[in-house]
């Protein structure tokens, strides 16, 4: 299994760039990483990107598991306060998005992840964690 990260701080949802947007995008691949998640990747594109700071891309192997994977995102976030400004997809689209202003989170199927290739597509960002 994973390796947790652990945090003790409150995330400032007001701020959601610089070190908060960063804590989020970390607090969320911790969250992820009690779930059927799977090849977590926090990038930080925040030098690169006109439209947010931090990436979290991850996959899962069917739809009832990127169900799974949001749905704990949204219920532990959800109880912070945090919610998403958006969301667009479903699990049998094969990629939901949750868009949390400076995060942007990615749960693709494998299938999706594979054709869109967005560690390809930003790779001059940084890679904050990955978990295999």
């Amino acid at each position: 299994m994973a390796e947790k990260i652990r945090r003790d701080s409150e995330i400032d949802i007001a701020e959601s760039s610089g070190d908060a947007g960063r804590e989020l995008a970390l607090q969320i691949a911790d969250i992820i990483a009690d779930t059927p998640a799977a090849n977590t990747l926090v990038l930080d594109i925040h030098e690169i990107s006109p439209f947010t700071d931090y990436f979290v891309i991850c996959d899962g192997e069917n739809e009832r598991q990127l169900r799974a994977i949001t749905r704990e995102i949204g219920d532990v976030l959800s109880k912070q306060g945090v919610r998403p400004e958006r969301t667009e997809g479903t699990p049998n689209s094969g990629w939901i998005l949750m868009d949390f202003g400076g995060t942007v989170v990615h749960v693709f199927d494998v299938d999706q992840r594979a054709f869109y290739r967005l560690e390809e597509l930003w790779s001059d960002a940084q890679t904050l964690l990955a978990i295999q």
